[in-house]
């Protein structure tokens, strides 16, 4: 368990440089946008000793993802693994277990630490906090991102701080030491948490997924009529995952897919099920999909209008996009939510119709409320050659600090301008 706001001020040395003080203060942003530049050599290794000693594993993870090598960090300045499971976050966990440095830990090592994550999450993190703390009083409890896509719920009592993300670790545990957990062990993991960005719920759909045999894909299929919403959610996962993990020549899973989620849309009343399975289609260039989204651009959940957005794709030679898909685009491009104006914008943007309506109803969207609707169009006028684009990159500014995506777009503006001017 982790003092609670532990944040590695023991290792505070004077000259630190910025790199170190970024993670020292646990500025996720601004560690990613020093990343980006050059850093002093074995840096970013000091980093991450310092990152895992203060129990953060969003910073762990993203330094492994911009070249630390743990290999180079001597195993005592390093948190101890048994502590990293108790203190209930996978990502620092995973940090601990990265594949420069997995043979430190033997299979005896690992397998203790497996059995101390089943009986976290058999306890569960509150409980166990208690049992920890023996103490009555309230618990406080804050939802945290635990890596760029995961959150988790951590709970503070009586100066410490755990986190609820023991059934993840346990899982990720049983998939390094071969243990194979059946498809009910793991679904029931990721079910208490109830929602997909939850650690145990993705490694336990993207663990099943990998599989990628006949009877996970049976069982995953047969959820789709189970009356409880977060069994089918699940099982659409899963499914979802399959067909997307399968880089096999065959694609054997994508007529199965499309003859359960096509039917499936149509029926499937529960919100988050339906944008799962309309995500899911969205994964098929073929028009039975795109037939099967179009009924769904008004649906009511901003949620739904998004998948749709994104589901559309290019079906062949321009104008590539199909007259009813074109449609839909341009109400999606006017929508009432930003992300599904940004995410409708994304997708013309990126598409081979450069039809003079697609660029009009870009340009109408430099003007919107929202930054980044207008960064995607500037960005899709920058893809399709309209000079509009350069004037509003102009009004936008810089980038904001730390975000690839705003530099994303504004640098489609310099590749228009370069070509523009035949350099």
């Amino acid at each position: 368990m982790a003092p609670a706001g532990d944040t590695g001020t023991k290792d505070a040395q004077d000259g630190d440089g910025r790199l170190i003080s970024a993670v020292r203060a646990g500025d996720t942003e601004l560690v990613r946008a020093l990343l980006r530049d050059d850093v002093n050599p074995g840096e970013r290794e000091r980093a991450f000793c310092l990152a895992v000693r203060s129990y953060d594993g969003h910073i762990a993870q993203l330094l492994l993802q911009y070249g630390a090598d743990p290999s180079r960090c001597a195993p005592d300045d390093l948190l101890p693994l048994h502590e990293a499971v108790e203190q209930g976050s996978p990502a620092l966990v995973e940090a601990l277990l990265d594949d420069s440095i997995l043979q430190r830990h033997p299979e005896p090592e690992l397998l203790d630490v497996r059995d101390l994550a089943r009986h976290w999450h058999e306890t569960g993190a509150e409980a166990g906090l208690r049992r920890r703390t023996g103490s009555r009083g309230a618990v406080v409890r804050t939802r945290l991102p635990d890596d760029e896509y995961n959150s988790v719920d951590e709970f503070t009592l009586g100066g410490m701080s755990v986190r609820d993300g023991h059934g993840a670790i346990l899982t990720h545990l049983e998939e390094l030491l071969g243990i194979h957990t059946p498809f009910e062990g793991l679904m029931n993991r990721a079910l208490p948490h109830a929602r997909q960005d939850h650690p145990a719920w993705g490694r336990a759909a993207i663990q099943l997924a990998n599989r990628r045999d006949r009877a996970t894909w049976t069982t995953a299929a047969a959820l789709r009529a189970h009356p409880d919403p977060s069994r089918r959610l699940f099982g659409a996962e899963v499914m979802r995952l399959t067909h997307l993990f399968d880089d096999s020549d065959e694609d054997a899973y994508a007529v199965p897919a499309l003859d359960i989620f096509t039917p499936w849309s149509a029926a499937e009343t529960d919100v988050a099920v339906l944008t799962e399975v309309l995500v899911a289609l969205g994964e098929h260039r073929d028009l039975r999909a795109e037939a099967a989204l179009l009924p769904h651009t008004g649906h009511p959940d901003a949620r739904v209008r998004r998948a749709v957005a994104q589901g559309f794709s290019d079906l062949g030679s321009p104008p590539a996009f199909s007259g009813d898909a074109r449609t839909a685009l341009l109400r999606l491009m006017a929508d009432r939510d930003a992300v599904v104006r940004k995410t409708a914008c994304h997708k013309v943007a990126e598409g081979r119709d450069h039809d003079r309506v697609f660029a009009e109803a870009m340009a109408a969207l430099l003007d919107d409320a929202d930054r980044m609707v207008r960064l995607a169009a500037v960005y899709g006028l920058a893809l399709h050659d309209d000079e509009r684009c350069v004037e509003a990159a102009r009004l936008l500014g810089p980038p904001q600090r730390g975000s690839a995506e705003e530099e994303g777009y504004l640098d489609a503006v310099w590749r228009y301008e370069w070509r523009r001017d035949g350099r």
